[in-house]
């Protein structure tokens, strides 16, 4: 599993800045292969694609 926000390990390293900004903005990377989505972000909440794993939303 990776962090959300950052992309590294989610098992290593501090990510309680990561936890914080990601109550105010979308996920970057997937969690399950680290790559990068695509994210947009509506009036409404937000929707981000990984390319192997679909899309989540808010």
């Amino acid at each position: 599993m990776f962090c959300d926000r950052c992309g590294e390990p989610a098992t290593s390293g501090d990510h309680t800045p990561c936890a914080t900004a990601r109550e105010m903005e979308p996920p970057r990377f997937c969690p399950d292969c680290r790559r990068r989505m695509k994210v947009q972000v509506y009036p409404t909440g937000w929707s981000a694609t990984c390319v192997e794993h679909g899309t989540r939303q808010s």
